[in-house]
């Protein structure tokens, strides 16, 4: 088989995430939001996506790989890696892991995450190449059709609005400043505790998948106290990219509240499938998510490799 492993190029989006929903039917991306991901990162990502394509112009691979752009280290990178199954145990995994890690070395980075399929052959892989198992994420599926298991909208605490993040369009900076606030503490890897306002803007904000009017804010007496964060397609699916609560209101009900406000608006709009994941140890987010109606359709494993040990 020939295998070039090559940058994208414009043209190449459509077929990368068809190949992404094929092998990860949970995630919700679409070709000009990967194309905005790649060309507009923030320069302090290094943001790089490599094709594996064959002798006859067909994609079989790709990998991302960047720096976190949320957090005070600017060693910490990721690399989220997919190959079609037909193309598997031919070396194509292998060539674009390969290639990812010079980069990401190359422009600095000493840790390097990444995510992996629950299966033996994803783990199996993972292994070989020097990377050890981390956390799991469950990934959550909820069917939107009418009649759906939906629950109703939450009964709002005193005080609480809850509105689209489009409302603070003329006040970005502010709702910047929440985001920071109320993610603090989220379980995971990596902690996002430094995203400046002009990332924040081209990662969330101006991202063309970002969704403005189902992404939801609540306030409490004029302050935002919490944000759900969510991104759509253009075939009906729906994702909760991230919910957070200030540390000061949290245990008030504000984020089941947001997430059922937001899903019924998107089922309201027509959408039929909203998809999400929880870090395993996050259980008061699995809860709010097992109440809304959602059910486990995927689970990985973060896989994590020192970067400063290759040869």
């Amino acid at each position: 088989m020939t295998l070039i492993i090559r940058d994208y190029r414009d043209g190449d989006a459509e077929a990368v995430v068809a190949l992404l929903y094929a092998n990860a039917p949970y995630r919700v991306m679409t070709p000009r939001g990967l194309h905005a991901q790649v060309v507009g990162s923030p320069a302090r990502q290094h943001y790089r996506l490599l094709v594996a394509e064959d002798g006859h112009g067909r994609i079989g691979g790709f990998v991302r790989a960047a720096v976190f752009a949320d957090t005070k280290d600017p060693g910490l990178s990721f690399a989220s890696l997919v190959v079609a199954p037909g193309d598997r145990g031919a070396g194509v995994g292998s060539a674009l892991l390969a290639a990812a890690e010079d980069h990401l070395a190359a422009v600095g980075a000493h840790t390097l995450y990444t995510w992996a399929f629950d299966e033996p052959a994803a783990h199996g892989f993972a292994a070989r190449h020097g990377y050890r198992r981390g956390r799991s994420a469950s990934y959550l599926r909820l069917d939107l059709a009418p009649g759906g298991p939906l629950p109703d909208r939450a009964d709002l605490p005193s005080g609480v609005q809850l509105l689209p993040a489009a409302h603070f369009a003329d006040d970005l900076p502010r709702l910047h400043e929440a985001d920071q606030e109320c993610f603090v503490g989220e379980p995971g890897d990596v902690t996002p505790d430094a995203i400046s306002y002009q990332d924040w803007r081209t990662t969330i904000w101006d991202r063309p998948d970002f969704d403005q009017q189902l992404s939801t804010v609540a306030v409490v007496d004029g302050d935002i106290a919490g944000l759900m964060l969510v991104e759509t397609d253009d075939r009906g699916r729906y994702w909760s990219s991230g919910t957070a609560v200030h540390p000061a209101h949290r245990g008030r009900g504000l984020a089941r509240a947001a997430k059922a406000h937001s899903l019924h608006l998107a089922r309201d709009r027509g959408l039929h499938e909203a998809y999400t994941s929880n870090d395993g140890g996050n259980a008061p987010m699995l809860a709010v998510n097992r109440w809304l109606g959602y059910e486990p359709c995927a689970t990985e494993w973060r896989y994590i490799r020192d970067l400063t040990d290759r040869a």
